[in-house]
């Protein structure tokens, strides 16, 4: 029954003792991947790196209760968290305790929406943003991370404001770069980038952080300048609504929609990309409800907006991961390190942590896209191109609604540039089919079979209409019978059905019967009806094939059949 796929712990059922292994081994690995990377992301944002563990606990525990898919990890995100951080450091001061309650307060926003865009199946949303501006959105997000690390990379002091400016002042101070925490930083970004080429599996990060360590504490760096996190609070946090003003909500919302759709359109590309094997197709709208439930339990306890990790549930299922157990057990780690261990992170340097935001920046930007957009589809890669300056030279929220923006555009431009085309009969067949070289199709005589090969609607309706009309006018014979090859219309709105209508009485008026074929969809269908078409056209004239329409509506049959119609 439909409503067992909302009950809880869906992505724990069916699960036995012989899973335990697998579970508990990818448990393990991904506890050791998530430990560096939540900490790099919480800095990145502007917050205390035990914020990122409670953000990667909130997000594991909620998807585990409320999310389907047994691979996906949730946490948080270096997607979505130059996003976020960059808008909330318009409106307080970074780190401070009304940045603090901002982000708390974006993160239930964002849970809500993503969560009830699952509770009522708009999983449709996660299709706004094209593979061309996913990419240059990601390309954008990576210039950000790569000059917002550059200082702690360099061992520079840590700059704001504008990213072009920010470029500028880094550019200025070079000659003060640290070599200690660039050898560190460096060293990291190695280690992670090798371990990755080797095994996704090998925590690299991990690695490269208790190596950078030991140096700090054995070569005493601390006194060469180097940057280093410092103890780190005990203690678990409590649970609390954030709270904010009214106007502090009203100036989030465009924000919160904005990360929203971003979260869902990574949310859904993910849950795709690893389905359970278990289950026929994934759940994507109740994994929108698991990853709303991840960010609203990270702002009761404090911390931000969480998101689904491509690379962390790719290891969990590389890793033998069986069910959420996995993400439950690293979970535990985590939490466990950032409640009782902050001790162990004090002398972990700053540089090596910029590091492994480093290989994750070079990580996110889509190269073999790039080559392949450039080469197949020249006009899409502008979009690339436009998307990523967008980002990187706008404030960052004003750059993802120009991406969403551009893809929208793109897709309405694509659907008007559609244009009816005549039908050739393949000789010897009854198929009807574009024309094609080198074999050219035939034409009857007085027939003019046309297609078109998209949705009817207001973007393309006045096309469809000349197109169709044209095509009757410019037929050298009198053109008595017109077949509308309609298979491909699977949607029909109202300014589109006043186009079809004005195009039926234009092909009356020419002397020509208008018939329907392969009207497959039933969207379309209920439209003919409800507009009135069906009744004008009349059903003796719509057909499941052409062959059957030509047969039935010869030039020789239409003196008859005109009577029997409305003219």
């Amino acid at each position: 029954m439909s409503w067992r796929r909302w009950l809880p712990l869906q992505a724990l059922s069916g699960w036995q003792l012989r899973d335990l292994n697998g579970d508990l081994i990818a448990g393990l690995t991904l506890a050791a991947i998530a430990i560096p990377e939540q900490m790099a992301t919480a800095r990145l944002g502007g917050f205390a790196p035990e914020i990122g563990f409670f953000a990667f606990v909130a997000g594991s525990v909620a998807f585990a209760l409320f999310g389907a898919n047994r691979h996906l990890s949730v946490g948080a995100d270096s997607t979505i968290t130059p996003l976020f951080a960059g808008s909330l450091a318009l409106l307080a001061t970074s780190g401070s305790p009304h940045y603090l309650a901002l982000a708390a307060m974006l993160a239930l926003m964002v849970g809500l929406i993503v969560t009830l865009s699952g509770v009522f199946r708009l999983g449709w949303i996660a299709d706004l943003l094209s593979v061309p501006v996913t990419t240059g959105f990601l390309a954008g997000i990576a210039v950000h991370i790569i000059v917002s690390q550059m200082p702690g990379l360099l061992g520079l002091p840590a700059e704001s404001g504008e990213t072009l400016r920010r470029v500028g002042e880094i550019a200025g101070n070079l000659h003060l770069t640290n070599p200690w925490s660039l050898g560190l930083g460096l060293g990291v970004f190695a280690i992670v980038f090798c371990s990755e080429r080797i095994s996704a599996r090998i925590p690299g990060a991990l690695i490269g952080m208790v190596l950078a360590t030991i140096a700090v504490v054995v070569f005493g760096l601390r006194n060469h300048g180097v940057e280093v996190l410092g103890a780190l609070p005990n203690g678990l946090p409590g649970a609390y609504l954030p709270v904010t003003s009214l106007g502090d909500v009203q100036a989030l919302v465009p924000l919160a929609l904005l990360i929203a759709i971003v979260v869902m359109v990574q949310t859904a590309a993910t849950s795709r990309s690893f389905a359970s094997q278990q289950d026929a197709s994934p759940n994507v709208n109740r994994d929108f409800v698991g990853v709303g439930a991840g960010s609203i339990l990270s702002s009761l306890f404090g911390a931000f907006a969480v998101n689904a990790s491509p690379p962390r549930t790719a290891i969990v299922s590389q890793s033998g991961g069986r069910s959420q157990l996995s993400g439950l057990t690293a979970a535990a780690i985590v939490l466990a390190l950032g409640a009782f261990g902050g001790a162990l992170l004090a002398n972990v340097p700053q540089a090596a942590l910029a590091g492994v935001l480093m290989f994750v920046a070079q990580h996110i930007l889509r190269w073999k896209v790039f080559a392949g957009v450039y080469r197949q589809a020249p006009v899409e890669f502008v979009l690339i191109l436009v998307t990523m300056a967008a980002i990187v030279v706008l404030p960052i929220a004003t750059g993802v609604a120009v991406g969403i923006g551009l893809s929208l555009l793109h897709g309405i431009w694509s659907a008007t540039r559609t244009e009816p085309i005549e039908l050739e009969q393949v000789p010897g067949t009854s198929v009807w089919w574009p024309p094609a070289k080198p074999s050219a199709g035939e034409q009857l005589p007085g027939v003019l079979v046309a297609a078109f090969q998209a949705p009817l609607s207001f973007v393309n309706a006045d096309r469809f209409k000349r197109g169709v009309c044209d095509l009757v006018d410019a037929r050298d014979e009198t053109v008595k019978l017109v077949v509308l090859e309609a298979s491909n219309i699977v949607e029909i709105d109202y300014t589109a059905a006043q186009a079809l209508i004005d195009t039926i009485l234009h092909c009356r008026k020419a002397g020509a019967v208008f018939a329907i074929a392969r009207l497959e969809s039933l969207r379309a269908q209920a439209a003919l009806a409800r507009f009135g078409i069906a009744e004008m056209v009349g059903p003796q004239r719509i057909f499941h094939s052409v062959d059957a329409a030509i047969k039935s509506l010869s030039p020789g049959k239409q003196q008859q059949q005109g009577q029997d119609g409305v003219s």
